[in-house]
């Protein structure tokens, strides 16, 4: 094991980075459906589009264990792929099922010509009670809170499930839009300066933008007869995803990087408005790679995490469990991937490595001797920049903790991913 983890960290280090595969332009990010909705870290549809055509065979059923916003599934349809995708968090789920499913543009249309008349009849009289999260009057002006429950109230009435769907996803991502949530912030912080927003007419703005794009995914699936193609989003764990055995051709997916996404925390607004978190600790737990999992362990499966994981135990046992639990979490996707996957299926994951307390952690190195352990032949890997990824990219070197590039202490964390090609044998 020695020798081939040896030869492993070599053949990465010796990689360079492949320009067909950096994509600077994030332009296709508002193609189709991608922009419907904010979300940290999701991965250029240039990636998956291009996976698609380099490496799927006709026919594939594409799964993503890790599909947040759902980019995969938005790429496979608009190639003709069938696919079915899994996430642990609800609000990833009603994303995606707002991307996924095109409306009929009339339909749409006439949904959008009875709700929006009734925005401007609105009253604070006319929000009806509702028992909400305490933390909703935390983070929203008693203003902006009446009128996003006035929306919400419209919305909840909608018997259409899709249509329902497509207005909540509009509300949910203007929500910190409208909120005291500071703007340029991926992590949960007041600004105390921050200017009222109008919650109706960034909701109006927001679900115009997204009515012209529903239309251009409609007619583009209408052109190629894909319209009623398979796609699913289950709400499930990329560990234990209680999926059938052996029927996906190919896996793409880009698993969250250690520690480094709260994602409980980021969408706590929504989590909070469509009652989907009560209790936030709680929620916090079932994520991979987050502060919250309580890991007592520290030994891991393979020679590269567990090298991580001892080095930062020189420097703070916490973190060191932490990390251990991550890869831990990950050797058992790993082997639920292998699971899933039909004999000779590929997989292909989007991972970078970062640093922590000044600890190189090589988590793409790492789940490629996961996969080798579990039976897969590595059949490529490439290493692309990161240049349009929404991340926050600096590190203080001592806490860990994300900053900006003004402390002294800061350093640049993510300037590249890999993505890593695998057969299953």
């Amino acid at each position: 094991m020695e020798v081939q983890t040896t030869k492993l960290l070599d053949n990465f280090a010796s990689l360079t980075p492949n320009q067909d595969w950096a994509f600077e332009s994030a332009g296709s990010r508002n193609n189709l459906t991608h922009g419907y909705h904010r979300y940290p870290a999701k991965f250029p549809p240039q990636i998956v589009s291009k996976l698609l055509d380099t490496y799927a065979t006709k026919g594939d059923l594409i799964v993503d264990v890790f599909a947040g916003c759902g980019t995969t599934l938005v790429e496979s349809k608009a190639h003709g792929y069938k696919s079915v995708g899994v996430d642990i968090n609800p609000v990833a789920k009603m994303i995606t099922e707002a991307k996924t499913s095109p409306i009929h543009p009339t339909t749409l249309r006439n949904y959008w010509d009875e709700l929006n008349p009734k925005i401007d009849l609105y009253s604070p009289s006319l929000v009806k009670p509702r028992p909400l999260h305490d933390r909703v009057d935390y983070w929203f002006k008693p203003d902006a809170r009446n009128k996003v429950a006035y929306l919400y109230q419209e919305i909840d009435a909608i018997e259409n499930p899709r249509v329902q769907t497509f207005f909540l996803c509009a509300l949910s991502n203007i929500l910190k839009n409208v909120s005291r949530w500071l703007q340029s912030s991926t992590k949960p912080q007041i600004d105390p300066n921050k200017p009222d927003r109008d919650p109706f007419k960034d909701f109006r703005y927001q679900v115009k933008k997204m009515i012209a794009k529903n239309d251009e995914f409609y007619a583009k699936l209408k052109e190629s007869n894909t319209l009623g193609l398979r796609c699913e989003i289950k709400l499930a764990d990329a560990r234990k995803t209680r999926m059938w055995s052996g029927k996906a051709g190919m896996v793409i997916s880009s698993p969250p990087y250690v520690t480094s996404y709260e994602y409980a925390d980021i969408h706590q607004l929504t989590g909070y408005w469509f009652e989907y978190i009560s209790d936030l600790p709680g929620f916090r737990k079932r994520f991979i790679g987050t502060f919250y999992s309580g890991n007592v362990q520290l030994k891991t499966k393979t020679a590269i995490a567990q090298d991580a994981v001892l080095q930062l135990n020189e420097k703070c046992d916490r973190t060191a469990r932490e990390v251990a639990s991550y890869f831990n979490d990950m050797y058992r996707v790993t082997e639920e991937i292998k699971r899933l996957l039909r004999t000779g299926g590929v997989v292909s994951i989007v991972l970078g490595n970062t640093k922590l307390k000044g600890v190189k952690i090589h988590c793409a190195e790492a789940f490629a001797e996961m996969l080798e352990a579990n039976g897969f032949e590595i059949t490529d890997t490439i290493k692309r920049e990161i240049t349009t990824k929404i991340l926050p990219t600096i590190r203080d070197k001592h806490t860990g903790k994300f900053t900006t590039t003004d402390s002294k202490n800061s350093q640049r964390v993510y300037p590249e991913e890999y993505i890593i090609i695998a057969r299953k044998q």
